[in-house]
């Protein structure tokens, strides 16, 4: 890391200084608003990916939103909080790419604010279960070494049963995880491709076989897992792609310790869609014809049933339906 930006305001803070600690060898520029450095405009994304800079930062409002529609996995209740933008990893399919100009990581340090939003929300629906998804614009564990994230957050929701965490992942830093007490109503979700597709299109992210390995580590300890195919990626050969990949998991992974299982399309805001593609003109990732539907960009609708009915399908080979969740976005027909 050779920059840190931190804002002034939050220079002494416990979490600003202790991740400058760690990076002790970059130079700390102060600043006003993250936002000077995050959003000024001619930033180059793939350039800056390629040695991205940490911006320290305190978020002021919306600490916790509604989710969007169709992500979620049955609860009546649904938000989302980002102590983090952007993420460690280079999925090219990523709407991450498309929607912000800097590749440079935000970390929000005010956790304090953010704990007393999710428990404000959860207060607010006494009795119904509400879920908090932390993993929408970061991964959720990836930089868990730096931020110290799910150890300090995982004690909001011991004591609060109707509230429900999942963190969502393509992570191996799980230790934090196994030196806690399990949580009923937190849920580890890991997110798959098929082998052959992430390595063509997930870079830096752990294989297949790492993820399933630190799932097994879970699921030995006691926590609650998730699977989440989503988004699901064409590929000429992806039935045999994605029959392998269930079977790989479930050779290891006991269904008893699934929580749940969502499957979706590939699909992104028409506007974050041409920003990615130009960055990658030459990625057979958008060579496939693309059709938009209510302002979002996806495969054509038959392929896209083709695809999420025949994983569907090869899915309750394994799991029972009860735990099958289609994440369907608007305009799309659900399963």
């Amino acid at each position: 890391m050779q920059f840190i930006y931190a804002e002034e305001a939050i220079l002494d803070d416990p979490h600003t200084r202790a991740l400058v600690k760690r990076f002790e060898k970059s130079t700390l520029i102060p600043i006003k608003h993250y936002g000077e450095v995050f959003n000024r405009k001619g930033q180059n994304f793939r350039l800056q990916k390629q040695q991205p800079g940490l911006i320290l930062a305190k978020k002021h409002n919306e600490l916790v939103l509604p989710a969007p529609e169709g992500y979620g996995i049955g609860g009546k209740h649904n938000y989302y909080f980002s102590h983090m933008l952007n993420c460690v990893y280079d999925c090219r399919y990523c709407f991450l790419q498309g929607m912000y100009r800097s590749a440079n990581y935000v970390i929000f340090v005010n956790f304090t604010d953010f704990k007393q939003a999710i428990l404000d929300t959860a207060n607010s629906h006494v009795g119904e279960e509400t879920w908090f998804y932390s993993g929408y614009d970061c991964d959720s564990l990836a930089y868990e070494p730096m931020t110290g994230f799910a150890q300090t957050f995982l004690p909001v929701f011991d004591g609060h049963p109707n509230a429900w965490l999942e963190l969502r992942t393509k992570s191996t830093q799980i230790r934090n995880l196994l030196q806690h007490k399990v949580l009923p109503n937190v849920v580890v979700a890991y997110s798959f491709t098929p082998e052959e597709i992430s390595q063509r299109l997930e870079e830096g992210v752990p294989s297949v076989d790492k993820r399933i390995e630190a799932m097994v580590k879970l699921q030995n300890k006691g926590w609650k897992l998730g699977l989440r195919f989503d988004p699901m990626i064409y590929h000429p050969d992806y039935q045999q792609q994605y029959s392998d990949l269930f079977t790989n998991i479930f050779a290891r992974i006991d269904p008893g310790s699934v929580h749940s299982v969502s499957l979706g399309a590939f699909r992104i805001p028409k506007g974050f869609y041409q920003n990615v593609a130009n960055l990658y003109p030459d990625n057979t990732l958008f060579a496939h014809n693309m059709e938009n539907t209510a302002g979002m960009m996806s495969y054509p609708l038959t392929l896209e049933r083709e695809m999420l009915d025949y994983c569907h399908e090869q899915l309750l080979a394994y799991i029972p339906e009860s735990i099958f969740f289609s994440c369907t976005p608007p305009g799309k027909e659900a399963l």
